[in-house]
């Protein structure tokens, strides 16, 4: 580190300001009970009472290893603080078995989910291990005879081994990503539609039959349904409709078919051997890929994991950063935040990431650049820190690491390793082993604390379907245009240091709405009609909406959304929309700032003008309802900065987003994100940039220590100092 007197005055220090919490947030206990019910099960109650922190990594034999080689591994990597194998791969020398037995042998679990796979500690088996039934659960997880039991557990499992494999129809289940019908798909598709919609009617509708330019007999009978042949074409390498386009409500059903189909397909296939043991669900796609265009949906595979174990992603800098150009700070708190978001109240962790530097291996190539690019990244300590630490800072608990040593010959080679060239421990090694005790250390902590949002934003299945529709050929980038809002929007709250989560309409449906003072929608062109009086009485109990351009487009069917005098859009709003414009070649400016991309047309009823282009047409609208507000904003502000360097709009964006509402900390030069547990909060510094010294204060929080929960360092708050493009973990005890 550094302390100069220099490096000291380089930056702000701010006294540390205490007062009492009610003053920063009134009365607002965040509906945590709300939250922890959302995915609640006997599976995910025992996950929270025995803690499982797990820091796995994925072993990899190589040619002329021997048994003596591996055990010399295993008790390497318990000394260095990594409690579990994520995988192991086989090799003409070593069968799977083999090595995951030796590794249980060693004090190494061999099995991704850790302690998470333990029997529950429940006085029955207390009292069967003749221990007191008073015991805590710190006690008892630590006792020798529990060990020694649940060890036993582990071994079952693995006698167990892939020894029963779940059989499936394929044919039923394995669909292509896109809103295309195969002939093998037609029948089933038309029967889960007959079970979507009671009437034939109701169907015509929803796919919009009766409009111009649709059909020129629409459905009057379900013959007619039946009879039509729905498999038109077969697409090209990027297409997800046809050249001559498609009704965008058929599309948004068939990339929900899809959808439902492969949670089926997962409701076959991820089954335990035995009742403790959890399964996980989620998948090798990068979260930053647009989930409806594909038929998957990411919320529906997490709530299936409810019951049977833990929703995860895989996160790896050469696989899923492409779609932020590479960009790794910001972007890996955005996937496990979005991870953790779909899975409120579960077990949500990435059980497969990034363990070292990669070059040549990774990359989907879906755009020119990524084809011709080399998605290339320096994994040292400092990134090691800012990976881990924006998985426990987003809601992971635990991660799985690809890998713990490199392959030697073939695809990946030389990449991805925790070793170095060696087989030896490197720096990031050494530093992900010390995060990983930090974290078994305060696990009950983690696993008890809850993010405290300011904003909620909005993310809605539905909305990037419909964006798909319109994602024909030629403009197949409408289909990446919601997620990149969404990342938009989540950047400029990270740089801001404004506490957020991602909300869904399953989350407003289950009444979690005033856990969050705001609510943005970033490009949400589609809006249910049952999320009309959601949003109504979110508003009217004292939330603040606030919509984008170009938001309010269509309904879910993908048919016009009617924003007149009258609507449901006008009544919360306050205004309707006259028409979507695009600043290109007549210019709209927010004072001096250019704009390009959608802009709003706004025609105030109720509502109130705050701000007004340059050609004197509102840009910002706000209407009061009840005890709260609703927003337009005339621009797309979310997706015009979906890439670093807009400060203009993020600066504007929060202005008329927030109105006044601040964060109860403040970093004054690095992003922090907090987790809010009983006896103490955790603050967790990314720094993206040299080595500083920085500060934190607060507006309504009373701590009585300081602590690097890493180091056990004592802290002063009013200079922190931080490595360079790394990151800091201080846990302040309350």
């Amino acid at each position: 580190m550094f302390n100069t007197i220099t490096q000291f005055m380089m930056v702000a220090i701010f006294a540390l300001r205490i007062v009492n919490p009610a003053s920063a947030q009134p009365n607002h206990d965040f509906l945590h009970n709300k939250y922890d019910a959302l995915h609640d099960s006997p599976m995910q109650q025992k996950f929270r009472q025995i803690a499982p922190m797990p820091f796995g990594v994925v072993f990899l034999p190589w040619a002329g290893c021997t048994e003596e080689d591996m055990r010399h591994h295993f008790r390497m990597m318990k000394e260095l603080g990594f409690t579990n194998l994520k995988q192991t791969m086989g090799t003409p020398e070593w069968p799977e078995h083999e090595t995951l037995r030796i590794a249980l042998e060693e004090g190494i679990i061999p099995f991704w989910y850790g302690e998470g796979g333990w029997e529950n500690i429940t006085s029955e088996l207390l009292k069967k291990l003749g221990l007191s039934e008073n015991m805590s659960i710190l006690e008892a997880r630590e006792h020798p005879k529990m060990l020694e039991y649940q060890k036993e557990v582990l071994y079952k499992h693995l006698e167990a081994w892939k020894k029963n494999p779940v059989e499936y129809d394929d044919k039923v289940y394995f669909h292509e990503p896109d809103a295309f019908l195969r002939p093998e798909d037609e029948a089933p598709f038309k029967a889960w539609v007959k079970q979507k919609y009671s009437y034939v009617k109701e169907l015509s509708d929803a796919w919009n039959q009766y409009e111009v330019g649709i059909k020129g007999e629409p459905y009057k009978t379900w013959d007619d349904f039946e009879n039509d042949n729905l498999v038109k074409t077969i697409p090209g390498s990027d297409e997800i409709v046809p050249s001559a386009g498609r009704e965008y409500g058929q599309v948004r059903d068939i990339l929900r078919y899809k959808a439902d189909m492969n949670i089926e397909y997962l409701k076959a296939t991820k089954v335990s051997t035995h009742p403790e043991q959890p399964v996980r669900a989620g998948g090798e796609m990068g979260l930053f890929l647009p989930f409806a265009s594909r038929g998957t949906d990411m919320e529906g595979i997490a709530e299936l994991m409810k019951d049977r174990g833990s929703f995860y992603p895989s996160i790896h800098l050469a696989w899923h950063f492409e779609e932020v150009n590479y960009e790794v700070a910001r972007a890996i708190y955005m996937q496990s935040s979005i991870a953790t978001d779909w899975f409120k109240g579960g077990w949500a962790s990435t059980w497969e990431s990034t363990g070292g530097p990669q070059q040549f291996s990774g990359g989907k190539g879906w755009d020119r650049k990524g084809q011709e690019g080399t998605p290339g990244f320096t994994v040292n300590s400092g990134t090691m820190t800012q990976l881990l630490l924006s998985y426990l800072a987003g809601g992971f608990k635990g991660v799985g690491l690809w890998a713990w040593n490199y392959r030697r010959a073939g695809w990946e080679s030389g990449e991805y390793a925790l070793l170095n060239r060696q087989n030896e421990p490197s720096e990031r090694a050494i530093r992900a082993g010390q995060i990983a005790k930090a974290a078994d250390k305060y696990r009950d902590e983690i696993w008890s604390a809850h993010k405290e949002p300011i904003v909620g934003v909005f993310v809605n299945w539905d909305n990037e379907a419909i964006w798909s529709g319109v994602a024909g050929p030629g403009r197949t980038h409408f289909k990446n245009y919601p997620v990149q809002a969404r990342i938009g929007i989540s950047r400029a709250l990270i740089n801001a240091n404004i506490p957020w989560e991602h909300v869904t309409p399953s989350d407003l449906e289950a009444g979690l709405g005033p856990r969050y003072q705001v609510i943005y929608m970033p490009a949400q062109a589609a809006i249910n009609k049952e999320l009309f009086p959601l949003f109504e009485e979110y508003i009217k109990q004292g939330g603040r909406l606030v919509i984008d351009a170009p938001g309010g487009w269509w309904t879910e069917h993908g048919k016009v959304l009617d924003t007149g005098i009258g609507s449901a859009f006008e009544r919360i709003f306050g205004a309707t929309i006259a028409d979507f414009q695009y600043s290109n070649n007549v210019v709209w400016k927010i004072g001096e700032h250019v704009l390009d991309g959608f802009v709003m047309d706004i025609q105030p009823t109720s509502a109130k003008v705050i701000e007004h282009f340059q050609n004197g047409k509102p840009s910002v609208t706000e209407n009061k309802l009840g005890k709260g507000t609703a927003v337009i904003l005339g621009a797309d502000a979310a997706f015009s900065m979906k890439s670093p360097g807009n400060d203009f709009m993020e600066n504007w964006t929060l202005k008329h987003t927030l109105n006044g509402k601040e964060s109860p900390y403040s970093c004054p030069n690095s992003i922090v994100y907090r987790l809010a547990a009983h006896d103490a909060d955790h603050y967790f510094f990314i720094n993206d940039d040299e080595p500083k010294v920085t500060s934190l204060t607060f507006s309504g929080f009373r701590y009585h220590s300081f602590t690097d929960a890493v180091t056990g360092e004592t802290i002063d708050p009013s200079a922190i100092e931080l490595e360079g493009y790394s990151g800091r973990w201080i846990r302040c005890k309350k």
